[in-house]
């Protein structure tokens, strides 16, 4: 029979995006509130999803979940302080079932295991429930796995490229037909590539989910957190860990592709792959809570990406570099709720950005003051840094699509002029930290000429703010980090005019829009959620704490019923929407709290 054509009753779902996010660093899945998988991308972060039933529209496909007969009540967690996560399911008459999901990663023959696999323990914890398996997946970006064959204790589903299989000690028959029956025993599904295991599949899943809880306890105890927000602050650490594609250190922005923008927007976007916009935010985070090796690794996927010197340097790349992002469209998903449509691959890859130099030079300046990495930034690395700053210095004052890659139109970006002024002017401080006196000079001088025309020509007398265009008139969030970047002062009174502005105009409903005039696909309805947290970054820089920590406590009340932000929301009905988890918005809460926490040597006093 075909898996994908049979239905059986479920109870109504949580809202749309209370979303979890497992994974190891080579694989991740989404599972929502009531212990459906809802997507998986096989083998890596941007393979065709096994699992696409966050992305079917009204379609029961492209997922694996566990119906219990007589639901009546659902709970949903992460244990606490690691990337596993247990739904329990009760039944009407007491009978209780609980799920564990999780992605095996542990260390293993002294390195560390994290195979492309997703591991489902199925446990009766009360009671006789009676519960039917189903099994869903998709291949080619939505199409109906219907092809599977029944091994010893295994089922391969074939579709076209990788093969997916189920080892499973559950009755195969029953999977397959999606038959209820009294759960009895503790049952282990394994998810993975097309090869058999090799030892007893009840106790080695145990034994994987032990070791992987044991590392992400033991890699979260390493963490430094404030001494506010812990919970949230971890959370938003080890979901940002998730988010790193350890074999080669890139960080993608997000795991999911086209959940748009604001519903019927247009606005979907492949969010799979790896901005550099991203870098100094993330490796600033990374450096905070003290994950050394998630962020060194992250900065040489960085200068990876970043050293061939013959070609303009892409704002986005993939996971593995050099592999190309064309965007296509995916006609057999009808997208998140019915809104298409769902895009594959980014077409940023061959816009202009010229804040990427920036970026990169940003990221890699943490290798020259930071003392607990095992390889310090030196004078040779310096000097294969001076390429960027060349041609960040070249296009500083030439226009672009800016950090919100507009499709239709480019100007001259404040955010993109100001970046480039940054390379300048980190090159010149790295310089002098190696004792290099000329070259510090040289880029102190170039700096200080890029400095004043940005500043004079972005500035607009009607708005008594900086522009997000030099000699442009609309406003812009991304104009909210020049203090934080260092090209003014935050006492500044064309700094704080131009927060005041922000505040004034940008302003909805408390939340802060990243822009509100039209762009190609008219005007944006919902904010970025990464402009909030700039402004609230902005408010501590100006000395106003209290509003900002109460805005910041705000926003950690609109994350997910899992701790985690997605990349907007919208200002009226406070509804979480584009990719998730978004690293930028995950990455804002770990800086923002650091910034806003009082310090552990004051903690006594708090307790």
């Amino acid at each position: 029979m075909n898996p994908s054509t049979k239905r059986l009753e479920r109870s109504p779902g949580a809202q749309p995006l209370d979303l979890a996010l497992i994974g190891n660093c080579r694989v991740a899945a989404l599972v929502d509130t009531g212990g459906r998988i809802v997507w998986w991308c096989f083998p890596r972060f941007d393979s065709n999803p096994a699992f696409s039933r966050l992305l079917s529209g009204d379609e029961e496909k492209g997922f694996t979940d566990v119906v219990l007969a007589d639901l009546a009540h659902v709970n949903a967690a992460y244990v606490r302080n690691t990337a596993i996560v247990e739904t329990e399911l009760e039944d009407r008459h007491g009978g209780r079932v609980r799920i564990t999901d999780f992605a095996p990663r542990f260390v293993h023959f002294e390195r560390t295991f994290r195979p492309p696999q997703i591991v489902r323990r199925i446990i009766p914890v009360a009671g006789l429930p009676r519960i039917a398996i189903r099994v869903r997946p998709t291949h080619a970006y939505g199409r109906p796995t219907a092809e599977f064959s029944l091994g010893s204790n295994h089922i391969r589903y074939r579709g076209t490229g990788d093969v997916l299989r189920l080892t499973t000690d559950a009755p195969l028959s029953y999977i397959a037909e999606e038959t209820t029956f009294p759960l009895t025993r503790p049952i282990t599904l394994v998810f993975g590539p097309d090869e058999p295991f090799q030892s007893a599949l009840d106790s080695t899943a145990r034994d994987f989910e032990e070791r992987t809880r044991d590392y992400w306890s033991g890699w979260v105890r390493s963490l430094a957190v404030p001494f506010e927000w812990q919970n949230a602050v971890t959370r938003a650490a080890v979901t940002l860990k998730l988010c790193s594609f350890e074999e080669t250190g890139g960080i993608v922005a997000a795991h999911t592709t086209s959940i748009p923008e604001a519903p019927g927007s247009g606005r979907n976007w492949d969010y799979r792959f790896c901005w550099l916009r991203d870098a100094y935010f993330v490796v600033q985070a990374l450096n905070r809570l003290g994950a050394t090796e998630t962020m060194e690794a992250y900065i040489n996927y960085i200068l990876t990406v970043a050293a061939d010197l013959d070609t303009p340097l892409k704002p986005v790349h993939s996971i593995v570099p050099g592999d190309r992002l064309t965007e296509e469209i995916a006609p057999d998903l009808a997208g998140f709720q019915g809104n298409g449509p769902v895009r594959v691959g980014n077409l940023a890859e061959i816009q202009s950005q010229h804040d990427v130099y920036g970026s990169v030079i940003l990221a890699a300046t943490q290798m020259f003051v930071d003392e607990r990495l095992p390889r310090m930034g030196d004078e040779p690395l310096f000097k294969a840094l001076e390429p960027l700053g060349e041609r960040a210095l070249r296009l500083a004052l030439t226009p672009d699509a800016g950090i919100w890659e507009y499709r239709g139109r480019q100007r001259i970006h404040t955010h993109s002029a100001a970046l480039c002024w940054a390379a300048c002017d980190r090159l010149s401080q790295i310089a002098a930290r190696l004792g290099i006196d000329g070259r510090a000079a040289y880029w102190r001088s170039h700096a200080d000429e890029l400095r004043e025309p940005i500043l004079a020509r972005a500035w607009n007398e009607n708005k008594g703010a900086l522009a997000g265009a030099l000699d442009g008139q609309d406003l812009d969030a991304s104009v909210l980090l020049l203090s934080e970047l260092g090209l003014l002062a935050p006492d500044d009174p064309r700094f704080i005019g131009t927060f005041e502005a922000v505040g004034r105009e940008l302003k909805r409903n408390g939340r802060i829009m990243r822009y509100t005039n039209e762009d190609d696909f008219g005007a944006p309805e919902t904010a970025f959620l990464v402009c909030n947290f700039w402004y609230i970054d902005a408010l501590a820089e100006l000395g106003r704490l209290d509003e900002a920590r109460a805005m910041f406590t705000d926003l950690l009340e609109r994350r997910n019923a899992f701790g985690i932000l997605s990349e907007d929301i919208h200002p009226e009905t406070g509804v979480l929407w584009g990719n998730i988890p978004q690293t930028y918005s995950m990455a804002a809460i770990i800086n923002s709290a650091m910034r806003l926490s009082v310090k552990w040597e004051d903690a006594w006093r708090r307790v």
